[in-house]
């Protein structure tokens, strides 16, 4: 049994992608990165109407141990942040992948989702 969600696909960065409304996905980080980076005291996201472009820094985790840039896995435009995280960044690491989401966005290409990996090849590649 995966400890990763089987309805989510993954990047070598280490975040997930939740997929399901139209062109809109939901991007968080892994619950592997969120124990590898300690306790998460401060996040920085990319700002709503912001373009991202896979592979590229969108924003920055701050935790007791380390400062640790966010990747965008997909390009597009940034149309949600989960600004709840302002307060509580702590529930990245309580929730990573429920209440700890980081952004939505909307897809500018959806074959970009065709090269993350599935819940089995990210297990692999975490060595879990």
């Amino acid at each position: 049994m995966s400890r990763f969600p089987e309805d989510l696909q993954y990047s070598t960065e280490h975040e997930w992608v939740r997929t399901g409304n139209g062109n809109t996905v939901r991007i968080g980080i892994t619950d592997f990165a969120a124990n590898e980076l300690g306790d998460i005291v401060f996040v920085s996201l990319p700002e709503v109407g912001e373009e991202v472009v896979a592979g590229d820094a969108c924003g920055e985790l701050e935790s007791t141990k380390s400062v640790s840039e966010i990747f965008a896995p997909v390009s597009g435009v940034v149309n949600a942040i989960n600004e709840a995280l302002d307060d509580t960044p702590e529930t990245i690491n309580s929730d990573s992948f429920g209440d700890g989401w980081l952004f939505e966005v909307e897809v500018s290409s959806v074959s970009e989702l065709d090269e993350l990996m599935d819940a089995d090849a990210y297990e692999e590649q975490v060595g879990d």
